[in-house]
């Protein structure tokens, strides 16, 4: 039997938790919203017109 040794030998993936940090924050607004959310609402949660702004990328 293989035992993980004690200590802080943990791996992050900080890819793995900003998308399930993005999931949580898509999740708390589906809960709140009254119908189902629109593309626009979404890449609002998602922050993705703040992403392209950043990138320089067109709209």
């Amino acid at each position: 039997m293989h035992v993980a040794p004690v200590g802080g030998t943990a791996v992050q993936d900080h890819v793995a938790l900003a998308e399930i940090e993005l999931c949580g924050d898509l999740i708390i607004a589906a809960s709140a919203a009254e119908d189902r959310l629109s593309l626009e609402s979404i890449d609002e949660v998602l922050k993705v017109a703040e992403e392209r702004d950043a990138s320089g990328a067109p709209r």
